[in-house]
């Protein structure tokens, strides 16, 4: 399993590559055979920089021992991410690939299976929500497999998932990436009401006349949702 998630990453020669969360390297160990590549690794947790650059002498000098939400990016042009995500911290490092986004060209990722099928997911289910739009909105999704819990050990209470992000380049033309997260947190703040129950005292009372607003936000799609912010908060 750790060998079918380490391919799936789009790598040519020249790759800049940072793990997120090596932990006891069982990825680690097929990435540093990529031939051709730059490997950077961001690890919290010092006993296992230890254990890793021990195992691993090849990874000596290059793991960041930081907190992923606290760290610096790890190059200064374009690079790629790969991990199996901590899963109480999934939403936390998806927010941080959106800050990093403009260098950002892909993302392997394994998560627990809910948060993952809710960035893939699709408008008007209701697993569609503030991560599905804001990530859509930046990176093509795709949901690659499952993780049976049995692949670990011991294995968890939970099923997890893998997915790519391919970054589309801000293809929507986004001008304010954080004023359109704002925008989108705004719209599900009242998740089973409707968007002008959201957007009461953030637009002008004549802006929500607008026959859209009577919509729920997970009946709108991305590009709905690019339309309403570039209407009214651009």
């Amino acid at each position: 399993m750790c060998k079918k998630i380490v391919t799936q990453l789009n790598c040519p020669a020249g790759t800049r590559l940072v793990e997120i969360g090596p932990g006891g390297g069982a990825i680690t160990k097929y990435l540093i055979e990529l031939p051709q590549i730059d490997y950077k690794a961001i690890e919290i947790d010092n006993e296992k920089v230890i254990y890793l650059q021990k195992t691993y002498p090849f990874l000596n000098g290059k793991i960041i021992e930081k907190d992923i939400l606290k760290a610096d990016m790890p190059f200064d042009s374009n690079f790629s991410v790969i991990g199996n995500f901590p899963y109480n911290i999934s939403s936390p490092i998806l927010f941080k690939v959106l800050d990093w986004e403009p260098y950002v060209d892909e993302v392997i990722g394994m998560f627990q299976k809910e948060v993952a099928q809710r960035v893939a997911s699709k408008e008007g289910s209701k697993q569609y929500g503030i991560l599905s739009v804001l990530i859509q909105a930046f990176f093509k999704v795709e949901y690659l497999f499952d993780v049976h819990e049995n692949c670990f050990t011991p294995p968890p209470k939970v099923k997890s998932g893998v997915i790519r992000l391919t970054n589309t380049h801000n293809s929507y033309e986004i001008n304010d990436k954080k004023k359109f997260i704002s925008f989108v947190k705004t719209a599900f703040n009242h998740r089973r009401k409707t968007l002008r129950n959201g957007f009461k005292g953030t637009l002008a009372p004549e802006a929500l006349t607008d026959e859209v607003f009577n919509k729920r936000a997970e009946q709108l799609s991305v590009s709905d949702f690019v339309s309403l912010y570039k209407q009214y908060m651009a």
